[in-house]
């Protein structure tokens, strides 16, 4: 899947995936796509959860490297 923006957030522990993610979406336009790299096992229900309460739509997540690459549509 191809995204507009790739944010690296390997190695950071929750909350900082969530929270950089947060704070690159608000300088994105609707409709653009920005893949997080993430590699703390709490992503995986941190990111989806996140998506869900801000109303972004988390497209598909794939290994990738040692960590996981969320791909999420900005609302």
């Amino acid at each position: 899947m191809k995204a507009d923006i790739e944010l690296d957030a390997v190695g950071l522990l929750c909350p900082l995936p969530v929270l950089k993610a947060r704070k690159r979406l608000k300088s994105m336009a609707s409709g653009q796509v920005l893949c997080v790299l993430a590699s703390d096992p709490a992503a995986v229900v941190d990111i989806p959860h996140f998506c869900a309460e801000s109303g972004h739509e988390l497209l598909t997540s794939e290994a990738r490297d040692g960590a996981t690459a969320y791909f999420i549509r900005h609302a």
